[in-house]
C-alpha cells in the first residue's frame, strides 16, 4: 500500500492552503480596523454571517478524532455511533432557542464573565485556570497529536515535522483573530466534506466491486446486508459495545449532558456567535445542525466499509498494529487507496480539519487568559492594544506547550474518540449543573456552583475508579452497570455516569440554594423574559425539518 503524496497530491495540497492563506489575509485587511480591540480581535464582534458561524461550529468541531477516531468506531460499532453527532444538531437547536439569548441579552462573551456575573470571581477564576488546563493540556495536544499521526500514516512525512507543520499553520490562522478564523473556515469546511466525500464515494466503490457489483448505492445495499448488526442505532445489553453507547441514553439520558455541556456551555464553541446579534447567531447554529445531519456520511461510513471489506478477507496486515487489529487505521487505509489528485484533496480535507480545530481551540484559550485572567487579575488598566498583543502571545505559547506534551501522549484502546469523550466526561456534569441552573433559577448561589463544580468532578473519579461499587446489588439490580468484557469487572457506563452524576448535582445544588435564605434575593439573577427565546419562523421550520429528519433515522436504524 502507498504511503506516500504524488507530486500531483502535493499541488492539490499546495492549492489548498494557497487559498486558505490568501483569502484569510484578505478577510484580514479588509476588516482591519485602524486600531484593533478586544472585542473584534476575540469575537468578531458585528462582522461573521450566519454561514461563516455555522461552517467555523463545524470546522472547529470536526477534528481527526471524528476522522480517525469516529471512523475507527464505525469499524468496531457501526452506525449507532452517529448519535454522537445527530444528538448535536438537535442539541444546537436547543442551545440556539435557550442558550444564546440568555447570553446575548446579557451581553456575555466568555464563559468565566458568565460565571463571575452570575455566582462570583472565585467560581469564574477557578474554572477559567481549569478550562485553560483542560484546552491546552488535553484538547489542543490530542488534536495535534491525533492529527499529526493521521497525516504522517497518509504522507510517510516525518510525525514531529507533521506536528509542528499544523502547529505553524494553525498559529498564522489564529493570530488575525476570530474574524480570519470564522471565515477562512468557511472554505476549511468546503475542503472537509469535499475531501470526505470523495473518501466515502472510494469505500462504497470497493464495497460494490468486491461483490462483483457498481455504484455507491448498491455498495451501501450491500454493506447493510453483510453488516447488519452494524446498521442499528440503539445498542442493546448483550453487546460488548454497551459500555460505549448505552442503549436509550443516547436519547434520553446522558448523551444530552455531553452534548448541551459541549454546544452550549464551552468557550470554544460559543465563542463564534458571542459576537453576533441573536437572529444571525441562530441561523449559524441552524446552518451547523444541517451539517451535523451529513457528518456520519463522511465519518463513520468509511469505517463500515472498512470493516465489510476486512471481514471479506481485504486489508489484514493494514489493520493491524503492534499484532492486534486497530480500527482507528480504518480511514488511512482507506485514503491510501484513493488515486492520484483525490488523495491530495482527502490530504487536504484532513489537514483543513485538524488545523481548524487547533485555531479555534487556540483562540479560546486566548480569550480566557487575556480577558478573564490577564485582564481581571494581573493588568485591570490593560488598553485595547495591550491585550490584543498578549492573547496573540499566548496562542504561540499554548501551541509551543501542546506541541511539547504531545510527545508524551498515549491514546488507550478505545480509539480515540472514545477516549477523549470518556475522560471529558468527568467535568461536564458538574459544569453543565452549574450553568444549567444559573441560567434558569435566580436563587442559585455560587456555594451551589462550587459544589457542583468540584464535587461533579469527585464523583465522577469515584463512579469510575472504584468498579467495587458497581456491584452493589442494586445497581445490578437496575440495570446501572454492566461487565467490561476486557478487565471482568462491573462498570457504569460512562453515559450513565455523567447523567447520574449531574442528577446528584442538580440536587445539591437545590439543597444547598434553599438552605441559604439569602438565596430568595439573590441579586446575581440573570435579566430573563419569555419573550427572549421565541425564535423566528424561518428558524422554526428548518429546526421542525432537523428533528423530522432525525425521527426519520432513528426510525430505520433503530
Amino acid at each position: 500500500m502507498n504511503h506516500t503524496l504524488h507530486y500531483l497530491d502535493y499541488l492539490v495540497f499546495l492549492i489548498y492552503f494557497i487559498i486558505v492563506a490568501g483569502y484569510g489575509y484578505y478577510i484580514y485587511k479588509k476588516k482591519k480596523k485602524a486600531t484593533t480591540d478586544s472585542k473584534d480581535f476575540f469575537l468578531a464582534e458585528g462582522s461573521l454571517t450566519w454561514w461563516a458561524i455555522g461552517a467555523s461550529l463545524i470546522a472547529s468541531n470536526i477534528s481527526a478524532e471524528q476522522f480517525i477516531g469516529m471512523s475507527g468506531n464505525g469499524f468496531n460499532i457501526g452506525l449507532a455511533i452517529s448519535t454522537y453527532e445527530w444528538m448535536a444538531a438537535a442539541t444546537l437547536i436547543v442551545v440556539a432557542v435557550f442558550f444564546l439569548p440568555i447570553y446575548l441579552k446579557n451581553k456575555i462573551y466568555t464563559m468565566p464573565q458568565f460565571l463571575e456575573r452570575r455566582y462570583n470571581q472565585t467560581v469564574a477564576t477557578i474554572m477559567a485556570v481549569f478550562w485553560l488546563l483542560l484546552y491546552v493540556i488535553v484538547n489542543l495536544t490530542s488534536i495535534l497529536y491525533l492529527g499529526a499521526l493521521a497525516i504522517t500514516t497518509i504522507s510517510g512525512i516525518n510525525f514531529y515535522v507533521c506536528m509542528v507543520s499544523l502547529a505553524i499553520f494553525a498559529i498564522i490562522i489564529t493570530l488575525g483573530g476570530m474574524k480570519v478564523i470564522g471565515y477562512t473556515d468557511v472554505i476549511q469546511v468546503f475542503f472537509l466534506i469535499l475531501g470526505g466525500l470523495a473518501t466515502t464515494y472510494l469505500a462504497l466503490q470497493l464495497v460494490s466491486s468486491q461483490f462483483g457489483s457498481t455504484g455507491v448505492l448498491n455498495g451501501f445495499k450491500l454493506m447493510t446486508q453483510h453488516a447488519s448488526d452494524h446498521f442499528h442505532m440503539i445498542i442493546h445489553k448483550e453487546n460488548p459495545k454497551f459500555l460505549d453507547l448505552p442503549g436509550l441514553s443516547v436519547l434520553i439520558g446522558g448523551m444530552w449532558i455531553v452534548n448541551l455541556n459541549y454546544w452550549g456551555c464551552n468557550q470554544y464553541i460559543t465563542q463564534r456567535a458571542l459576537g453576533a446579534d441573536l437572529k444571525t447567531a441562530r441561523n449559524g447554529l441552524l446552518f451547523a445542525g444541517f451539517l451535523k445531519l451529513l457528518m456520519p456520511i463522511i465519518v463513520v461510513l468509511p469505517g463500515i466499509a472498512a470493516f465489510v471489506l476486512w471481514k471479506e478477507g481485504q486489508f489484514q496486515q493494514e489493520m493491524m498494529k503492534n499484532g492486534s487489529l486497530n480500527a482507528d487505521n480504518a480511514y488511512p487505509v482507506l485514503l491510501n487507496l484513493l488515486p492520484v489528485g483525490l488523495k491530495g484533496l482527502s490530504f487536504a480535507a484532513l489537514t483543513a480539519a485538524v488545523v481548524a480545530s487547533l485555531a479555534g481551540k487556540a483562540n479560546s484559550i486566548s480569550t480566557i487568559f487575556s480577558l478573564d485572567i490577564y485582564k481581571k487579575i494581573y493588568n485591570k488598566d490593560a488598553d485595547e492594544k495591550t491585550i490584543v498583543g498578549v492573547g496573540r502571545w499566548v496562542v504561540v505559547i499554548a501551541m509551543v506547550i501542546a506541541v511539547v506534551i504531545s510527545n508524551f501522549l498515549g491514546i488507550d484502546k478505545k480509539g480515540g474518540f472514545q477516549f477523549i469523550q470518556e475522560y471529558t466526561g468527568f467535568v461536564s456534569p458538574g459544569v453543565f449543573a452549574m450553568f444549567a441552573l444559573g441560567f434558569f433559577w435566580k436563587r442559585t448561589t455560587s456555594s451551589a456552583a462550587l459544589f457542583a463544580m468540584i464535587g461533579g468532578l469527585m464523583l465522577s473519579f469515584f463512579f469510575k475508579f472504584l468498579p467495587g461499587f458497581a456491584n452493589l446489588e442494586g445497581l445490578n439490580a437496575i440495570g446501572l452497570s454492566v461487565m467490561n468484557p476486557d478487565s471482568g469487572l462491573f462498570e457504569i457506563p460512562f453515559i450513565d455516569r455523567m447523567g447520574i452524576v449531574f442528577l446528584i448535582c442538580v440536587i445539591g445544588m437545590v439543597i444547598i440554594t434553599l438552605a441559604n435564605p439569602k438565596s430568595v434575593d439573590n441579586p446575581k439573577g440573570l435579566a430573563i423574559d419569555a419573550s427572549m427565546f421565541k425564535p423566528s419562523l424561518g428558524f422554526t421550520v428548518g429546526a421542525v425539518l432537523i428533528c423530522g429528519v432525525l425521527m426519520a433515522l432513528y426510525t430505520v436504524f433503530w
